[in-house]
C-alpha cells in the first residue's frame, strides 16, 4: 500500500518504536513495546501532527487563509492545528468547549503563544459555534478551512493507514495487538485500514476515552470505509470489524481517576515516559487492567501507540501531586 496524496511534512518520521523492558518485567509480561507519536514534533508532538499533514496540504491547495477546527479545553488537536497554521502562516481559529478557565495552564497557553484566535461554545454546541465563525469569515471575503473534530475525516485519518507501512517497514516483530486511546475515531480508522489494506494480522485495539462501544465502532468502520475509497481501495469496513473496548470510561472525558493516575506513575517511574490524563493515560490504564485479568497473555508481544498529549499535565499539577 502506498499512499501518494499530496502532504506537507510536518512530522519527524518514522517515530521511534522502542522496547518497554522495565515497565513489561514489572507487569510479569507481556513484551511491551511503544510507538511514539508523542515525538512527531510541531509543538509538542502528538499523533494530530500526521492527519495535518494532509489536511493542511488540502487547505493550500484549495488557497486557504485561516483553519478553523474545534475541540476540549486541553484540546492536542487544537494546539496542533495552531502550530501548523503558524508554520505554514495561516490564521487559525479555535472553538472551544465551554467557557474559559481562570488560568490558560496546559494546550490552552500553547494555543495562546502559538497565536490562535480562542473562540468559547458557552452553552452551546461547538459544531453551532464552529459553524458561524466559518459563515463569517467567508462574509468577510476570507476563504477557511474548516477541520472537524480530531482532524478525523477520511483525508485527515489516512495518515494513519500510511503510519501502519512505516510500522512494518521498521521491524520484524509480530505484533499480537496495537493498543491506542480512540477519542474522535482517526487515528482508528486509519491503524484499521491500514491493516486491512496491509494484511496486518494482529488485534488494532482502541481503548475508548469517551465513546460507548458501539457508537464508536460506527464511527471508526465509516472513516475507515472512507479512507479505502480515497486511497482506490473497493474495501467495505463494517462497524463488527473493529476492536475497541468502552470498558475505561471513568468518571467522564477529561476527568483522572485512580487508573490513569497510576498509568502515569507506572510509565513515567519504570520507563522515564510521559503520558496524559486524558488519552494515552486512560488507554494505558486500560492496557495495564486488560493485562493484569490475563485478556492479554504474558506470551503476547504488544505495541503501544503513543499518541501525545504531554501538555495536558501540567493543567492537572494540583491532581498528580
Amino acid at each position: 500500500m502506498k499512499i501518494t496524496l499530496p502532504r506537507i511534512p510536518f512530522t519527524s518520521l518514522p517515530t521511534p518504536l522502542e522496547p518497554l523492558i522495565r515497565l513489561s518485567k514489572a507487569l510479569g509480561g507481556p513484551r511491551l513495546f511503544v510507538k511514539r507519536d508523542d515525538l512527531t514534533g510541531l509543538a509538542g508532538g502528538g499523533n494530530k501532527t500526521r492527519k495535518l499533514e494532509y489536511l493542511v496540504a488540502d487547505a493550500q491547495h484549495k488557497m486557504a487563509d485561516s483553519l478553523i477546527t474545534v475541540g476540549a479545553v486541553q484540546s492536542n488537536h487544537c494546539r496542533q492545528t495552531a502550530a501548523a497554521a503558524a508554520r505554514v502562516g495561516l490564521r487559525c481559529i479555535l472553538v472551544l468547549r465551554g467557557h474559559p478557565p481562570d488560568e490558560p495552564a496546559g494546550n490552552l497557553l500553547l494555543d495562546h503563544l502559538l497565536g490562535a484566535e480562542i473562540r468559547w461554545s458557552g452553552d452551546r454546541t461547538r459544531e453551532e459555534v464552529m459553524d458561524e465563525a466559518v459563515a463569517g469569515e467567508r462574509a468577510a471575503g476570507r476563504n477557511p478551512y474548516p477541520i472537524p473534530l480530531g482532524g478525523s475525516n477520511p483525508l485527515g485519518a489516512a495518515a494513519y493507514a500510511g503510519a501502519i507501512n512505516e510500522l512494518l517497514g521498521q521491524t520484524t516483530e509480530h505484533f499480537d495487538r496495537i493498543i491506542f486511546a480512540s477519542s474522535s475515531g482517526g487515528t482508528h480508522a486509519g491503524l484499521a485500514a491500514g491493516a486491512a489494506l496491509t494484511g496486518f494480522e494482529g488485534q488494532v485495539l482502541g481503548i475508548s476515552i469517551d465513546e460507548e462501544m458501539a457508537s464508536l465502532q460506527r464511527l471508526v468502520a465509516g472513516i475507515a470505509t472512507g479512507i479505502c475509497r480515497l486511497l482506490g481501495e473497493p474495501v467495505t469496513i463494517q462497524p463488527d470489524d473493529i476492536f475497541a473496548n468502552a470498558d475505561y470510561l471513568g468518571a467522564g472525558y477529561a476527568i483522572m481517576g485512580a487508573p490513569e493516575r497510576e498509568a502515569i506513575d507506572l510509565f513515567a517511574r519504570y520507563e522515564g515516559m510521559m503520558v496524559d490524563p486524558v488519552y494515552t493515560g486512560r488507554a494505558a490504564a486500560g492496557m495495564i487492567d486488560l493485562i493484569r485479568r490475563g485478556v492479554i497473555g504474558k506470551d503476547e508481544t504488544v505495541l503501544f501507540w503513543h499518541t501525545g498529549g504531554i501538555p495536558a499535565l501540567w493543567a492537572y499539577m494540583n491532581q498528580l501531586v
